[in-house]
């Protein structure tokens, strides 16, 4: 509920609001004026999560200085989708982590130090309310005993199909679609070698229909409605890296399921972005990294979820497997007897990287002062604001916005496409500007405000950098 205390807005409507909705209570003339969009931050109230996160600096991002851009002022930062960006409580946690390695080395093991647990137990956090698997496990839906953090994102998958993609003559096929993103592809194709199957039959990709960016839900259905019995495993994204789509995840398992195929999702660009109820759902299972709306940092480490039914299976064969993935007390007993943890903890193989889970626990404390409802209810007026002043201040003809118009079809992210000879002028004219977002050849720029750090005054400022970018690139 982004105005608390106030009369605007039925709480339990929230997710409906209109940005124009608030307008009028602003005082101001219009949603495009700076008075709208301070009014609006003002009344928001997760403002003070910004003050968590460390901003780049316009002058460490631009290439062609100009007199007219104040180089000391922090980034309109929009890409949180490809990047997070640092938390201070992120920052503060490695450097007690290596404040550890220099002063006890070996011994941070098993030793408390800093106030911190020994890296035995790194797992958990001194508050069982903020450890790092209750509030990941919130986050996407799930109980803590089905998500884990560990490795990186496809090799969680190659783990993960090992385990789950049992083809047959008959059963042998994997759903994906033609824009996954090509690691997942990669991923998918190697697992169907592996069985001495060929890609060319045994691989469905989805495309969108002639003219369209985003994949129907009913052709979805159609697919596992007619193909099921021959689909081993549904692959999908939660939400599409490239357009922004956000899948019908609850309709397309059930429907999956409905056939017998095991679903799974790749929530790269879900987890942390949009709310997730994957143990409700029913999903088989999910993967995802952390560096993008989790905020752990370059390549930080990855995110898995196996749902409680799957728990206690041994998958004997058919796992992957490793000593982290064996009970805390027994790793250093250096027996021969493997016994893995249940649950997602079960697919943990080398030793945890502790830089790297440090760096996500930090961010996953921020997280854990608000809840991913909050952020959403959020995040809905700040796209929301985003899609008005696009529409609005920009001229007709310089741009088309990909991303489902529904809201409910789509998280933070808007993805934009813009005339192709003008598209590296216009995203570089940005950079130099200060605003940091994403580009996607021949034509995509991707613009995420993401709720934890994004304010409606960011959205405002760079509608109207872009408006003044394109009037200059037009002259």
């Amino acid at each position: 509920m982004l105005l608390p205390n106030s009369s605007l807005v039925n709480e339990e409507k929230a997710d409906n609001v209109s940005i124009e909705t608030f307008l009028k209570p602003s005082g101001a003339v219009s949603l495009f004026s700076v008075e709208f969009s301070k009014f609006m931050d003002t009344k928001d109230p997760l403002r003070q999560l910004r003050n968590e996160f460390i901003f780049p600096k316009v002058k460490n991002v631009i290439t062609k200085f100009s007199e007219y851009v104040d180089e000391e002022a922090d980034c309109i930062y929009l890409c949180g989708n490809s990047l997070g960006l640092q938390s201070k409580k992120s920052r503060e946690m490695i450097e007690r982590e290596l404040t550890t390695w220099a002063d006890i080395a070996v011994e941070g093991w098993f030793k408390s130090y800093t106030g911190k647990l020994p890296w035995t137990k790194i797992e958990d956090l001194e508050q069982p309310e903020t450890n790092m698997e209750n509030t990941m496990a919130k986050l996407v839906g799930a109980k803590p005993i089905e998500v884990s953090a560990t490795t990186s994102l496809t090799q969680n998958l190659n783990s993960l199909l090992l385990t789950f993609y049992k083809p047959t003559p008959v059963r042998h096929k994997i759903l994906i679609e033609t824009k996954a993103f090509p690691s997942d592809r990669y991923a998918v194709e190697a697992q169907i070698q592996y069985h001495d199957y060929d890609p060319e039959t045994s691989l469905i990709a989805l495309s969108p229909r002639v003219g369209e960016h985003c994949l129907r839900t009913e052709d979805i259905l159609e697919v596992i409605e007619n193909q099921g019995h021959e689909i081993a495993v549904v692959m999908l994204p939660g939400i599409q890296y490239y357009t922004g789509q956000f899948f019908q995840m609850e309709e397309i398992t059930v429907a999956g399921h409905a056939k017998g195929c095991i679903v799974g999702w790749d929530l790269a660009h879900a987890a942390g972005n949009v709310p997730l109820k994957l143990h409700d759902w029913n999903v088989d299972f999910a993967v995802w990294c952390t560096y993008k709306y989790l905020n752990s940092g370059p390549g930080g480490i990855g995110g898995l979820f196996l749902h409680e039914r799957h728990a206690y299976k041994r998958f004997e064969g058919s796992r992957l497997a490793g000593w982290w993935a064996v009970a805390k007390e027994q790793r250093f007993k250096m027996e021969d007897v493997y016994i893995p943890r249940p649950g997602a903890a079960g697919y943990s193989q080398s030793t945890v990287n502790v830089l790297s889970l440090s760096s996500l626990m930090g961010s996953l404390q921020v997280f854990a002062q608000t809840d991913i409802d909050s952020l959403r209810k959020k995040s809905l007026l700040l796209t929301g604001y985003l899609e008005i002043l696009l529409k609005s201040e920009i001229p007709v003809g310089h741009l088309k916005i990909i991303t489902p118009m529904e809201s409910e079809h789509r998280g933070c992210q808007l993805s934009v496409i813009f005339q192709e000879d003008k598209f590296e002028s216009i995203h570089s004219a940005l950079r130099n500007h200060g605003v940091v977002c994403d580009k996607r050849h021949p034509d995509c720029i991707r613009i995420a405000p993401v709720p934890l750090y994004s304010t409606f005054e960011d959205i405002r400022g760079f509608v109207a950098i872009l408006k003044k970018v394109l009037q200059k690139i037009d002259c």
